[in-house]
């Protein structure tokens, strides 16, 4: 890279949601677009997923990122001559208790005012969709026929592809070190350029997406970003032909143990996070917690009892106390709206939010507006009080801790 260089939009992140969003800037007509990377695409949490995606959010605008990034992987292979391997099987949402059943009926009447196709379903008929699920221990269920997941190295194959298509240029083991700004009206600051390992590039638009990075790359950058990290387990069963995928049936989330599952080679593949756990990064395996969680998937899903590990990872995912993505234009410490740079994470649900979070970034970097959701303030960086709390919590989400690691 020369010393200097211009660019019309610089993202940072070439994961998942600096992948698409920098495809996404592309189409809608930025000229020069470059990605950096501080190690290769896709490395971190993008490749380590579990791949779940659902549309049954906490709140209506995480309904709509759901269900916006969900059509969009349906559309993958028309648009891009190449997919995400996106599997739409349906999903259950357990109810275990009358409480939660009565926080489902409130969560689907929601839903179904955002026009999104839910319905409650008894005992009976879980077993009917999911005929591996046990006969006792829950109520009933939210149902979505549409939700289903994908292979997260296929989709990390598939923006790479669409990446080179449209003419992204990627540029890997480029640390990004902070950005150029100038002062601007009102107390704000203004891009003008981007730090890298490799040299600066000059620019007035940037897409700051760091994933499991998002604390350091927001600190280089000037700002606090109320991010921390997680240990995320996920495990694939031995094979069983009960489990095969054309007699699984629908995908299950336990939501008040905090574990999921679906069909993968032939058995389950199933995960969980501790929210419990001192927040911090980690990729070794905490199996204590596993083998405690191992206990109720066997009483829900009684013919893994018998079922060996095939393969076990961890991975270091990112989050926000109240479990909704970072989205919007970046803030420094002090308080100073950058303008024309745009932070961007799904903070944990890069599968399942990621190509909408992406949109909307893009929208926002180029033109401002968006009509992804209907109130992307709320996922601004600076709705954070100055102990990380915030109005705004989805209920929905994997347990992940409420402190944030500093």
């Amino acid at each position: 890279m020369a010393k200097r260089e211009t660019a019309d939009l610089v993202v940072v992140g070439a994961g998942a949601i600096g992948g698409w969003a920098s495809v996404f800037a592309k189409e809608a007509g930025a000229g020069r677009v470059v990605v950096l990377d501080r190690d290769i695409a896709g490395k971190g949490a993008s490749s380590r997923a579990a791949g779940m995606v659902r549309s049954q959010g906490g709140s209506p605008d995480t309904v709509r990122l759901g269900a916006w990034s969900i059509d969009f992987y349906g559309r993958q292979r028309e648009v891009y001559g190449f997919d995400s391997g996106f599997q739409g099987q349906g999903y259950v949402i357990l109810a275990a208790t009358r409480a939660d059943q009565k926080a489902a009926a409130e969560r689907i009447a929601m839903q179904q005012a955002q026009g999104l196709d839910v319905r409650w379903v008894d005992a009976d008929e879980a077993r009917r969709l999911s005929p591996t699920l046990a006969e006792r221990g829950y109520r009933g269920g939210s149902y979505v026929a549409t939700d289903g997941w994908l292979d997260p190295p296929t989709n990390v194959q598939a923006f790479l592809h669409a990446m080179r298509e449209t003419g992204v240029e990627l540029r890997e083991h480029t640390a990004f070190l902070g950005l150029r700004t100038k002062a601007g009206r009102g107390g704000t600051r203004v891009v003008t350029g981007v730090e890298t390992s490799a040299g600066t590039i000059a620019t007035d638009r940037v897409i700051l997406a760091g994933g499991p990075g998002m604390q350091a790359v927001a600190k280089a950058a000037g700002g606090r970003a109320w991010v921390g990290y997680a240990r995320h387990q996920v495990v694939v069963t031995q094979p069983h032909p009960e489990l095969a995928p054309e007699r699984f049936g629908a995908m299950i989330f336990d939501m008040r143990a905090g574990i999921y599952w679906r069909p993968e080679e032939g058995g389950i593949l199933w995960g969980m996070s501790n929210p419990h756990e001192a927040p911090g990064a980690a990729r070794a395996i905490d199996w204590p917690y596993l083998r405690k969680m191992e206990k109720r998937l066997n009483t829900l899903v009684p013919v893994t009892k018998d079922l060996g590990i095939r393969k076990v990872w961890a991975a270091t995912i990112e989050y926000t106390p109240d479990h909704q993505p970072l989205l919007g234009p970046f803030v420094t410490e002090a308080g100073a709206e950058v303008r024309g740079a745009t932070i961007a994470s799904a903070c944990g649900h890069g599968m399942m939010w990621g190509p909408a979070v992406a949109r909307i970034a893009t929208d926002l970097s180029l033109s401002g507006t968006t009509d992804v959701v209907e109130r992307p303030d709320d996922f601004r960086m600076d709705r954070f009080d100055e102990h990380g709390n915030s109005p705004f919590v989805d209920p929905v989400a994997l347990p992940f801790p409420i402190l944030v690691d500093e």
